[in-house]
Parts: structure tokens; C-alpha cells; sequence
């Protein structure tokens, strides 16, 4: 992604205040190669159809076409550019990890944090291939909270939705199983029946009786895993070190 002349990023905001000082950080940033500009969504899509762009960084609450709709719209490119939401709001959080944005970054704007969305976007993503833990947008009672994929136990899908178990309770992720097991499968969850994943990290008993398989969590949770998954599941811990 990264051309020796640095990233070709484009901002879009409809706030020309925030448009000018997006810009001025991501021009002082060594990885970034050039930058454009639009003051909306509209004008955003017609310019990312005739010009190629490595990002987005991208406001979400414009007149017109919002800025989660044009990344679904982009979503749909056969190609389409990293996503970085750069926002004053923070209840669209869970949308854009549904649309598998790179990074949230909220106003005001500090250099430090935009730089690390940069290197969010020069890694492609770089939550699991380096091995940092990815923070994961849920909701609950209308409120949006973070949950630390580090501090899930287990996955269990419900339909095209995803339920997240952690210590401290489950949160439901509009996101179906199949997807987060080829997401997260190198950061350590494993498939070990139909409807559920597990956090390896968690996992502190395997437990053979009878040809039977179960699984103990570090929250004392127990879980059965099927003849199918059994083999993998032993392989990957043992690998792992259990």
C-alpha cells in the first residue's frame, strides 16, 4: 500500500476549520505523500471515483451523504481505500467496525492519536498480524462502550449476530461468527463447535473423558467441543504451549 513517495490519503469534512487542520497534521506526517481535500461526502465519492487513494480519513455526521454512508459505498469498490473516522461523536462506533474501518478517532484532534491511525493504515489495520490488541466498539442499554478483544473468553454466534463473552458479560456484535473466526483466527480464537469460538489465551484445561472433549475458560466457564474440532483445538493448544 505504502508507495516510496508515502500514503495518498484524502479528508473529508464538511467544517473547513477541522478540513484545514486534519489536513496540516497529515502533511506533516513523514508516511504521508499527499493530500486532498473535500468539504463533502458528495464531492468526496465523485473525486475517490476518478483518483486513486491509499485512505480516507473521513467525518461522519454531514449534510447530505453522511459519512457512513460512503463507506458502505466504498465498501462495495473492488478495491476500496482504508477508513479512518474522524469524528466529535462517538455512538457510530460500532457501524464502523462493522464496515471494518482501520481506526475511530474523535475531535479534537491530537497528533499523537492521528499519527497512530496512520500506522493503522500502513499496516493494514495492524491489530492482528502485530500482535496488538484490537478494541472492539459494543453497545448495551444505548450506550457504546470499548471491550479489549483481549478480554473476550469465547464467541457464540446468534443468527448473523455475534455474542461476546468477557469476565465481566456478554455483548451482542452485529457481526456473524463466520467473520470474526477468519478476522481473529490469528490472534488466537479457535472454531470448537458450530456456534462458538475461543479465545486460546483463555483456555486453561482441556479435558478428555470418554472420547469427550471440553474446554475449561479462565472465568471457570465450560464449554463442549465437537468430535470435528477436537483434533485442531488439541494441535493449537498444545502449539501453544498448554
Amino acid at each position: 500500500m505504502t508507495a516510496p513517495l508515502g500514503l495518498r490519503v484524502l479528508v473529508v469534512d464538511d467544517e473547513r476549520p477541522a478540513l484545514d487542520e486534519l489536513a496540516y497534521l497529515l502533511e506533516r506526517d513523514d508516511r504521508v505523500g499527499e493530500v486532498l481535500t473535500c468539504d463533502s461526502a458528495t464531492e468526496g465519492l465523485v473525486t475517490l471515483q476518478a483518483e486513486d487513494v491509499d485512505a480516507v480519513f473521513l467525518d461522519i455526521q454531514m449534510p447530505g451523504l453522511s459519512g457512513i454512508e460512503l463507506a458502505q459505498v466504498l465498501s462495495r469498490f473492488r478495491a476500496p481505500p482504508a477508513i479512518v473516522f474522524v469524528t466529535a461523536h462517538d455512538e457510530h462506533a460500532v457501524d464502523a467496525f462493522e464496515l471494518r474501518a482501520v481506526d475511530y478517532v474523535l475531535k479534537p484532534v491530537r497528533a499523537d492519536r492521528l499519527a497512530e491511525a496512520v500506522r493503522r493504515v500502513v499496516e493494514g489495520g495492524g491489530d492482528t498480524s502485530s500482535g496488538q490488541d484490537l478494541e472492539v466498539p459494543v453497545e448495551r442499554g444505548g450506550v457504546t462502550r470499548i471491550v479489549r478483544r483481549s478480554e473476550i473468553t469465547h464467541v457464540e454466534a446468534q443468527g448473523d449476530y455475534a455474542r461476546l463473552h468477557t469476565a465481566d458479560g456478554s455483548h451482542l456484535l452485529r457481526v456473524p461468527l463466520t467473520q470474526l473466526e477468519a478476522e481473529w483466527g490469528p490472534a488466537g480464537f479457535v472454531r470448537i463447535h458450530r456456534s462458538l469460538l475461543v479465545a486460546l489465551a483463555h483456555v486453561t484445561e482441556l479435558r478428555m473423558d470418554g472420547g469427550r472433549c471440553s474446554v475449561r475458560l479462565s472465568d471457570g466457564t465450560e464449554l463442549g467441543v465437537s468430535r470435528r474440532q477436537t483434533r485442531e483445538l488439541r494441535d493449537r493448544y498444545l502449539r501453544r504451549g498448554g
